[in-house]
This record gives structure tokens, C-alpha cells and sequence, in this order.
């Protein structure tokens, strides 16, 4: 049964914060709220829970993660950035935006697409999401919590806990955040090509 947690969306408080880190640290999964809609997260390191996000969402092999990072600095530890793409990518952060790029050394090989070796990365503006980083002191894997054959994400913490309740380990209610989830931008080979239109402004990427 997954532990309920009603956290403020504006000022989370500590003691909240401190045990969902707990749970993190224990290799279990969370349904967290971003700046576009709800997501599934685990560590990095966490294969099980990779495997749990894929059950949940019936995932195939090519199926782009997404590492959430804090700020750009720990971005820049995950993902290969050359100039130009570092001004366009810190220009459009933090926001609904999720930015394919090549990965670097520190990505497990099992997160990686499995032809190109890119990864997403994304910073959101959430003040739950950057508590949670921010405690944490590391990205979170990540994936939007679309079910399967469903066409828009779940955004109801309540919902989220009657429905996965045996299928993650703790839900965060921070109250909606959307039905949108990121705008999904390929920078990989240096020319941005908009993959999915969503939470971000696509305009700059034309």
C-alpha cells in the first residue's frame, strides 16, 4: 500500500520532503507532481523501479527516460553540451521542457536509447519537485504517469493513490498540475527538432 503524502505546492514542508527522500533511498517509487503534469520517479541507480515504471506504463525497450536534475550544473554532469546548445538549453530552463542530448559516462548504459545513446534531461519549475531534488542531492528518473491506453495523464493525488496503490510505494498530492506533459525538443545533433508539442512554447525552437 503506497504511503499518501499531502505536501503544500508553494512551501513543502521539511518533515514531508525528508521521508519521500526516505523512500527514494530505499529503491521505491513515487507518483510526484511537476510543472507539466504528474510523473513516476525513482533513483537513478534503481533497476527495480526502472522495471516497475515500465510494467506500469507497459513501456518498450526504446522508451526515452527522462533524468529530472535540480539546476543546470547537475544537468551538465548527465548530458554532452557544446555552446550553442548550452544557450538554448539554459535559456528555456527551468520550464516544460525536455531536451534529448547525448549521454555522458555517468547515464547507465540501461537508460540510454538503445541506437542513438541520448537521454532526456529536464529542469522543472516546481517548487515540490525541486524540494524533493534538492534534498535528495541527485536527479530523479523519471516518466510522465500516462497508463496505458489512456490519453492523458492521471492529475488527481487521490486518483493516483486508488488506482497504483500496490504499484508505487508513496504518492505526493500537491493538488493539479496539469494534463500537459513537456514539450519534447531533440538536440542531439546540434539542430533543435520539436519531437512533442506540450507544457513549453515551441516558437523558439522553430
Amino acid at each position: 500500500m503506497a504511503k499518501y503524502f499531502d505536501v503544500h505546492p508553494d512551501n513543502p514542508q521539511p518533515r514531508a520532503i525528508a521521508q519521500i527522500v526516505g523512500v527514494l533511498r530505499d529503491d521505491g517509487l513515487i507518483a510526484y507532481p511537476t510543472d507539466s503534469c504528474y510523473a513516476l520517479g525513482c533513483r537513478v541507480g534503481n533497476a527495480s523501479g526502472i522495471d516497475r515504471i515500465r510494467e506500469v506504463r507497459n513501456l518498450g525497450g526504446g522508451h526515452h527516460f527522462t533524468l529530472v536534475c535540480r539546476d543546470f550544473a547537475q544537468l551538465g554532469q548527465l548530458v554532452q553540451i557544446n555552446n550553442a546548445v548550452f544557450r538554448t538549453v539554459k535559456a528555456a530552463t527551468p520550464g516544460g521542457y525536455t531536451f534529448i542530448l547525448p549521454a555522458t559516462r555517468e547515464v547507465p548504459r540501461r537508460l540510454l536509447h538503445p541506437k542513438k545513446k541520448t537521454v532526456g534531461v529536464r529542469i522543472p519549475e516546481h517548487a515540490v519537485t525541486q524540494a524533493i531534488l534538492a534534498e535528495l542531492g541527485e536527479p530523479l528518473l523519471s516518466s510522465t504517469l500516462l497508463l496505458p491506453d489512456e490519453e492523458e495523464p492521471l492529475t488527481q493525488g487521490w486518483e493516483i493513490k486508488e488506482r497504483l496503490d500496490h504499484a508505487v510505494d508513496a504518492v505526493i498530492d500537491s493538488g493539479e498540475c496539469g494534463t500537459v506533459p513537456t514539450t519534447v525538443v531533440d538536440l542531439s545533433e546540434g539542430t533543435p527538432e520539436v519531437l512533442r508539442v506540450g507544457a513549453g512554447d515551441p516558437a523558439r525552437f522553430a
